[in-house]
């Protein structure tokens, strides 16, 4: 178990520095205040690479339970969330449960929305 967080650890460090350096690269290359082309790129890689790691993984058997912590939960963790979002919503649609890929999709839209607009309406009552 140790070695598993050690691996999924090391990996977030890696993802983490990775978005943070990519995001700031592809925001800045597009000279944009007004939209956030850093996140999307990195939300869209990232999906790209979960993906593209998660069909190696499921019918090539290509990794190890190790390497899957270290490069999916780790450094696709650490990089975007939202790769992990994608690949269960595809999860569920390449299994036939269309409706629960929906309510997925809403569910994680609407009440992630959500909870950041009452973070912020609670940061607002408590710090005023």
């Amino acid at each position: 178990m140790m070695t598993k967080l050690l691996l999924i650890g090391s990996g977030g460090f890696i993802g983490s520095v990775l978005r943070y350096l990519i995001s700031g690269s592809v925001q800045m290359a597009s000279q944009s205040i007004a939209f956030p082309f850093g996140t999307l790129a990195v939300n869209v890689i990232g999906c790209l690479c979960i993906g593209f790691l998660s069909e190696l993984a499921e019918s090539r058997s290509l990794f190890s339970t190790d390497a899957r912590a270290f490069l999916v939960v780790g450094i696709l963790g650490g990089f975007t969330t939202f790769s992990a979002f994608g690949n269960e919503t595809m999860n569920l649609l390449r299994d036939g449960e269309t409706a629960l890929a929906l309510a997925n999709i809403g569910a994680q839209v609407a009440l992630s929305l959500g909870a950041v607009w009452l973070g912020y309406t609670l940061a607002h009552l408590i710090w005023r």
